[in-house]
C-alpha cells in the first residue's frame, strides 16, 4: 500500500479521514479490542472515545521497525492518550503492550473481564439512557479543552450548549427529575 511516496500520502490521507470521522462523531465511539491491535489499528482505536481490551489484546505501533513516520493525526491521538514520554516509547521501540500495560498507559481505557465485545456493549448500554445532546456537547467542550482551543471554539461550544438548553430533551429531563422518573430522551 505504501510502495511509493505517493502511495504513502494516499494511505495517510485515507487513514486521517477515517480517524477524523471517528474522533468527531457526535455519538460515543467504543473500540472493542481482542487479539492484536497493530499500527493503523491502534490509530483507529485511539480515535474512539473508549477502548475496551480483553485479556488477549496486545498493542504495538511497529513504525520504528519499518522505518515509517506516523503523521500528525495518528501521533496526536497517541500523545493525547498516553502523554509525551509514553508516546515516545511506543514510537521509538515498536514494542508490544499486553492488555494490562495498555490499560496502565492509556492505550486502552477499560479492561474486559470476559470478551471485549461484550464489555464494550455493556459500556454502550450504560450510556444509552443518557441525553444525546449532552454527550454531543460534552464531546465538543472536552475536545476544545484537551486541545487548548476553547477560545477558538467558543461559538461551537455556545451552540451546543444553546441547542441542549432549547431542546425538548432538556424539558423532558427537568420534568423527569421533578417527577422522580427516568427521562425518555430522543435527541431533539
Amino acid at each position: 500500500m505504501r510502495a511509493t511516496v505517493e502511495d504513502g500520502h494516499a494511505y495517510e490521507a485515507a487513514g486521517n479521514h477515517c480517524q477524523t470521522a471517528i474522533a468527531t462523531c457526535t455519538k460515543p465511539t467504543i473500540a472493542a479490542i481482542s487479539g492484536p491491535c497493530f499500527g493503523g489499528g491502534v490509530g483507529v482505536a485511539l480515535s474512539c472515545d473508549f477502548r475496551v481490551a480483553d485479556q488477549s489484546a496486545y498493542f504495538a505501533i511497529p513504525a520504528a521497525r519499518l522505518s515509517n513516520v506516523y503523521g500528525i493525526v495518528e501521533t496526536r491521538a497517541l500523545f493525547d492518550a498516553v502523554g509525551l514520554a509514553a508516546a515516545k516509547e511506543v514510537l521509538f521501540t515498536g514494542r508490544r503492550y499486553n492488555s494490562r500495560e495498555a490499560l496502565q498507559s492509556g492505550l486502552a481505557t477499560h479492561a474486559a473481564d470476559g470478551t471485549a465485545l461484550q464489555a464494550a456493549t455493556n459500556l454502550a448500554n450504560s450510556m444509552s439512557s443518557s441525553a444525546p445532546l449532552t454527550i454531543k456537547g460534552a464531546k465538543v467542550v472536552l475536545d476544545a479543552i484537551a486541545k487548548n482551543e476553547t477560545a477558538q471554539r467558543k461559538d461551537a461550544i455556545e451552540q451546543v450548549m444553546d441547542e441542549a438548553m432549547a431542546s425538548a430533551d432538556y424539558r423532558e429531563g427537568v420534568a423527569a427529575f421533578a417527577a422522580k422518573r427516568d427521562p425518555k430522551f430522543v435527541g431533539k
